[in-house]
């Protein structure tokens, strides 16, 4: 018993050892984190960038240990940010990050955040004619403005990007096109202004080599080696290029939504993601680069905002006069998953267009199923020849998805393969079709997929049908023991389908954070999306894809994100005086709420609610000529922060200013944002609530509004006054909207108010919650 004793006092304290060790390796490991600094802390910010670089270094030498005093601490310094917000990114443990907590001056130290990046014809779509009267000619095509994109960085000899008849580059613009692998100054030119890349660390490069062919070369510069930073640069602000297609598909003019606007390119996002640590770093430099718009195509999930990088220096950015554009995130149609939700960014969530590129399933026994691809036909697909249909499930090896290795060659070869959408990428499922010498493939939607759409260009005969097809696709297989199919390619077909709707995958609301605030704020092209492309990647963006073309296809919130960046900068090369938030407010409060034919914008089988398309689908010309605009102050939005419960040092850390909630909020009873948008919760025996906004005429100097409104369900409105008579033009005028509760039995309802004039509808959506304990 005595030696069981020791025996087991021997392996606790060796078990204890053991964990001491692994704590403190754990504690010594280095990690990137993000250091915020007060701005008028103990030590002020020094005024030049290399004393700054020393202040940021101090900080680290402090918080090291007398251990580590050999070691250099300004090797542990990432980057030194001064504009986007005060403080550094650096390489530390977690014995350090303690210490820099306690230090004096440091008010957050937050973990770097790993982030992913979330046209032919869409233009037209949008109602952006060449008209001597189009919304084009009225905004200057977008001249003199300068969007800057953060994503993978840029594919420069694009016909995308050709300066041929651009105008000078500003003079505001004070960026550099840096010089990398494969890229130098050249490479920039009147339209493509500038180009940065951002990596500290984290990108763990790749390249072809004898034990991996098809390795990505991943460039160590701005240019792009992923291709969806190209895509959403030239969907933002590509110049004009005839005969524009994808093989074949699609074929027209490529135009980005603001031709004459230049582009700058900081390249935030690599094979690996996209860190905050270089997307802080990013904008950091643009806000001093001189850009107008910066569009950011990539997110995460919802978080506070006094913890998003993001919404930080977006907020510096909004100060500086630049409007900030974001995808809403992929993660639909889960509610609440909207990402990027600080009410100073426009979130933009995802549509689709009436375009179509049918590609049908004929069956052996007559039927038709609808499907679609971008593949370009041959002379197997077209030929009517029947092939054998397979659809392999029921494995350990995951063969209905058709992962890497799991179709047996001997049951596919020279079939048609049916393989669920999941997992893996939809392309990637035709390649793995193709090695197991399958003729053909048909991707069938899940039910998790409905009858989501997106097109792929794809590497071998295919087609993507909707949920209800794949039942009746698999119930045929099932009902014979020798099923057949035939593909019939249809081409491109526009104008002859469905109503506008919500893309499926689009992240909806309500907003987790800030649920006072309408999130997705509008809704954008964003579903089979056809835009510049590199041409070291195929247009599957398979490796083993040796196609090569200028344009392709892509679908996402990162497709419709760039839509309104470049809208923006249309509004802003018109209205060069107006603020962010004006032009934000003109976007949403012009949207449509129905598509060309008068029919309701759909989500699914039914009509779109406003956690799904926001305020509702950009309308560029409409947007140009708005009438009024709902315009708000870097303290308004303070003072709404401070409506949402967060403290002293949250907000300081969103806004780098020390404020009294306490006394902003005395000063200011019964605030409410003056947003575009209008949310009211109700909270047990709350019947009755009153909000105030404020509208500013930017039409027609004597001009006079009238308020229609469309009450939610159990809900009265009363709006005071009911009328707006406006005599100059920037005149500021407020009403008052009372809310009254008529019922209990709900628990959300949604109306509209709009301000009428003889050439404008002033629209903002009204949602109404009831909050039941």
């Amino acid at each position: 018993m005595e030696a069981e004793k020791i025996w087991s006092l021997a392996v606790i304290t060796f078990s204890l050892c053991l964990a001491s060790l692994v704590m403190a390796e754990e504690d010594s490991a280095l990690r990137t984190y993000i250091v915020q600094l007060h701005p008028n802390g103990p030590t002020r910010i020094p005024a030049t960038s290399e004393l700054l670089h020393r202040w940021h270094i101090s900080f680290v030498r402090d918080s090291m240990s007398s251990s580590e005093e050999s070691e250099d601490p300004s090797s542990r310094i990432l980057y030194s940010y001064r504009s986007a917000m005060e403080g550094f990114a650096a390489r530390l443990s977690q014995l350090e990050v303690a210490s820099l907590r306690r230090l004096p001056g440091v008010i957050a130290v937050r973990p770097d955040r790993k982030l992913q990046v979330h046209t032919t014809y869409s233009y037209k779509f949008l109602g952006l004619g060449t008209s001597a009267s189009g919304a084009w000619a009225r905004s200057g095509f977008g001249r003199g403005m300068i969007i800057g994109v953060l994503d993978t960085g840029v594919w420069p000899e694009s016909p995308s990007f050709d300066d041929r008849g651009m105008p000078p580059v500003p003079r505001k613009w004070k960026g550099v096109c840096q010089e990398g692998q494969d890229f130098n100054s050249s490479n920039c030119n009147r339209k493509l202004i500038g180009a940065r890349f951002f990596t500290k660390g984290h990108r763990v490069a790749s390249a072809p080599s004898p034990d991996n062919p098809n390795a990505v070369l991943e460039y160590v510069s701005p240019r792009d080696s992923h291709g969806h930073g190209t895509h959403t640069s030239s969907t933002a602000g590509g110049v004009s290029v005839p005969m524009a297609s994808v093989l074949g598909n699609g074929a027209g003019v490529a135009r980005g939504m603001a031709p004459e606007a230049h582009i700058a390119v900081y390249k935030v996002c690599w094979l690996t993601g996209c860190y905050s640590s270089d997307i802080l770093a990013a904008m950091d430099v643009a806000i001093r680069d001189g850009v107008d718009v910066l569009s950011l195509s990539l997110g995460g999930f919802p978080i506070p905002l006094y913890d998003d990088s993001i919404a930080i220096g977006s907020f510096r950015a909004m100060e500086h006069g630049i409007s900030v554009v974001c995808a809403a995130g992929n993660n639909g149609p889960i509610m609440s998953s909207v990402a990027n939700e600080a009410p100073w960014i426009a979130t933009v969530g995802a549509s689709t267009l009436d375009r179509r590129f049918p590609a049908l399933v004929r069956l052996g026994n007559g039927k038709f199923l609808y499907g679609e691809s971008m593949y370009p036909g041959n002379r197997l697909a077209n030929s009517g020849k029947k092939l054998e249909l397979v659809y392999v499930a029921g494995g350990d090896k995951g063969s209905e998805f058709c992962f890497r290795g799991s179709l047996p060659r001997d049951k596919v070869r020279g079939k048609m393969v049916v393989c669920d959408r999941g997992v893996n990428g939809r392309a990637e499922k035709g390649e793995v079709v193709k090695e197991a010498g399958g003729a053909a493939m048909i991707l069938a939607n899940t039910e998790i997929n409905d009858e989501e759409d997106s097109v792929d260009v794809h590497v071998l005969p295919a087609t993507q049908i909707g949920f209800r097809e794949a039942i009746r696709l698999k119930a045929y297989i099932n009902s014979t023991r020798r099923a057949t199919a035939r593909l019939v390619f249809g081409g491109t077909v526009i104008g002859k389908s469905r109503a506008l709707s919500v893309a499926l995958f689009s992240s909806r609301g309500p907003s987790l954070t800030d649920p006072g605030i309408l999130k997705p704020d509008v809704i954008a092209p964003g579903v089979n999306i056809i835009a510049a492309w590199p041409q070291n990647l195929g247009p599957s963006s398979l490796p083993e894809d040796s196609r090569r073309v200028n344009f392709t296809v892509m679908s996402g919130t990162s497709m419709a994100c760039p839509h309104v960046s470049g809208i923006v900068a249309l509004i802003r090369s018109a209205h060069p005086k107006w603020s962010p938030a004006a032009v934000k407010s003109a976007i949403m409060t012009t949207a449509d709420v129905t598509d060309h034919s008068g029919k309701p914008i759909m989500d699914g089988d039914k009509p779109a609610r406003i956690f799904a398309m926001g305020a509702g689908h950009v309308n560029p010309p409409r947007a140009i000529n708005p009438g009024l605009i709902y315009d708000i102050s870097s303290n308004d939005y303070i003072t709404h922060l401070c409506t949402l419960g967060y403290g002293t040092s949250d907000i300081f850390t969103i806004t780098h200013r020390n404020v009294s909630c306490h006394e902003l909020l005395r000063k200011n009873r019964g605030f409410s944002l003056n947003y575009p948008s209008i949310s009211v919760t109700f909270k047990d025996k709350a019947t009755r609530k009153m909000i105030r906004r404020r509208v500013t005429n930017v039409g027609d100097p004597h001009s006079v509004y009238t308020v229609e409104v469309e009450e939610p369900e159990g809900v009265r409105v009363r709006v005071r006054p009911r009328r707006l008579v406006f005599e100059h033009k920037n005149q500021v005028l407020s009403y008052r909207v009372w809310f009254i509760s008529r019922t209990m039995g709900v628990k959300s309802s949604e109306g509209q108010l709009t301000w009428v004039h003889s050439e404008n509808r002033v629209r903002s959506p009204v949602s109404v919650t009831w909050k039941h304990k």
